[in-house]
């Protein structure tokens, strides 16, 4: 048996509006214990963006930025890359270690996000990888 994407993803994902100020992103980061947050650039929800703990550290801290007066819009990533539920945690890691990103959207065929996998969640595959196919409770 694979490894899917779907069998190791989350699937609640926090959403945030380009034009907020990144201390509201901050803010519901830090109350929902998640490193990263969905931008939703257009109303159709056909296209997003991603906020990351990553993008707080290097375009706020790192350059003495203040977050109550700087935009998502001004620090998100764009366009997102995502994976498909289907792919195989292998397929997915592959992707985050050659683009150098730790968070990816689940996306499914109508381009819905349904989940999110995150360089933390392998810390789980790997331990699992470890103990092999007879210890499936990490999951």
């Amino acid at each position: 048996m694979q490894d899917l994407v779907k069998d190791w993803m989350i699937d609640l994902v926090f959403y945030v509006e380009p034009d907020s100020p990144v201390l509201e992103a901050l803010s519901k980061m830090r109350r929902r214990y998640v490193n990263s947050l969905i931008v939703k650039i257009d109303n159709d929800d056909t296209e997003y963006g991603i906020v990351t703990s990553t993008d707080i550290c290097d375009k706020i801290v790192a350059q003495d930025r203040n977050p109550s007066q700087t935009k998502i819009r001004e620090i998100m990533t764009t366009p997102l890359v995502s994976v498909k539920p289907e792919q195989t945690i292998f397929e997915c890691a592959k992707i985050m270690s050659e683009l150098g990103i730790h968070h990816l959207p689940v996306m499914d065929e109508n381009g819905t996000i349904v989940g999110m996998i995150s360089a933390t969640d392998f810390l789980v595959v790997a331990e699992a990888l470890g103990h092999g196919d007879g210890d499936r409770l990490l999951r």
